[in-house]
């Protein structure tokens, strides 16, 4: 059988089903990490994405019941080079071809997604689509659909992908604080390692306001990743901006750190082909530390890289850059318990390094309450940290 990967510029790509049969359209992009497809394929920020693995090998250890980051499979379609012919792993329920069948996922795999992989970082990530089946047409025809497709550049996605509702997921242990995290595309993980740290925590919808969020007196707000574009995302950049008048301890990741740097009166922008994976350097500016972190975002905050730059909050700074490319990966206020990361600290899949982050989230929320030490000149977060625990899930 046949499977046709197009891309909007007219490259070809042909290859085998993988997963269900149809058609699929999204954004084309690629993802470098070794492992964790299975938390991949359920992050919410790869909403409306065709995302090809440069892995060669996926699908080896299955589907299991305890890794998936939210309730379904979020990418728009699948691209592998080959995929394992039988799951071996003690922890499998499913193979992971009869788990894209049954979330209606369009995959292909062919052996080209090196090819593929080097023509998207030498023209940009682009509009895609994935035909196999009865979708099957000749190629002009195909290309005709793909160019007929949404692009991502102006996509408000956030709101499609939130909870529809507010839920609650509680403190592990003694509570210590009450966190209101605004889901943008949340990732279960990112919940859970504040709740290892005694967080009780509120998930909310994108559209909350501010008033609602401060309404549950938290001691810390969160807004999380999340897909489409952050310049269209207008109410959650207000609702920020309430949050910061209040003076409440934020912590943004990835989605919520371009936001942040919007509601600072920076702008954003659409990178050439993104950051997707779990190998990226990025070092802290003040202390030259280099952490390898998981990364997945198509956009970035335009900022001054060298000194504090002046915010409707006071000073700001720019925290951290990425090593490969010196885009902006943190953002800090100088005079105000607020700080940011692009990046993804919660580690579903990925390294650890950045897990300290949720650290520094908690001694900011214990010198707000006057039970740590003040905004450190250094971290923008505390002096103090507590201890960090980590999890199994997503290790």
């Amino acid at each position: 059988m046949t499977a046709v990967l197009v891309l909007e510029d007219g490259r070809v790509f042909r290859g085998t089903p993988y997963g269900a049969e149809g058609e699929t359209f999204g954004e084309m992009v690629f993802n470098t990490g070794m492992t964790g497809y299975q938390e991949t394929l359920t992050d919410p920020s790869y909403h409306r994405q065709i995302v090809a693995m440069t892995a060669p090998h996926i699908g080896n250890t299955g589907v299991n019941d305890e890794d998936p980051e939210s309730s379904r499979v979020w990418v728009a379609g699948y691209v592998v080079r080959e995929p394992a012919r039988t799951a071996s792993s003690w922890r499998s329920n499913r193979s992971l071809d009869d788990y894209l069948k049954e979330q209606g996922v369009v995959g292909i795999a062919i052996t080209g997604t090196r090819a593929l992989t080097r023509h998207l970082r030498e023209r940009g990530a682009m509009r895609a689509g994935v035909f196999s089946g009865k979708a099957l047409a000749p190629v002009e025809e195909l290309l005709e659909r793909v160019l007929g497709s949404p692009a991502m550049e102006g996509a408000d996605l956030a709101g499609a992908v939130s909870t529809p509702k507010p839920y609650v997921v509680p403190a592990i242990g003694p509570k210590r604080f009450t966190v209101a995290a605004v889901d943008l595309g949340i990732k279960a993980m990112t919940p859970h390692r504040m709740a290892e740290r005694g967080c009780e925590v509120h998930v909310l919808p994108a559209s909350v306001t501010a008033g609602e969020i401060l309404a549950l007196g938290p001691d810390g707000v969160f807004f999380s990743n999340g897909p489409g574009d952050p310049a269209t995302a207008d109410g959650p950049v207000e609702a920020l901006r309430g949050v910061l008048d209040a003076g409440v301890p934020f912590f943004g990741i990835c989605f919520g750190n371009q936001l942040f740097g919007r509601a600072l009166g920076l702008g954003t922008y659409k990178l050439r082909y993104g950051h997707r994976g779990v190998n990226q350097p990025v070092q802290h500016r003040g202390t030259g530390k280099v952490e390898i972190s998981a990364h997945n975002h198509g956009f970035a905050v335009r900022a001054p890289l060298e000194g504090a730059f002046d915010t409707p909050y006071g000073p700001a700074e720019v925290s951290h850059v990425n090593l490969n490319d010196d885009c902006v990966e943190g953002l800090r206020l100088l005079e105000r318990p607020a700080f940011s990361v692009q990046y993804h600290p919660e580690a579903a899949a990925g390294p650890h390094d950045s897990a300290g982050l949720f650290d520094d989230f908690c001694a900011l929320m214990a010198g707000e309450r006057g039970t740590a030490g003040g905004v450190s000149a250094d971290t923008g977060a505390t002096t103090s940290a507590t201890t960090s625990t980590e999890g199994s899930k997503g290790a």
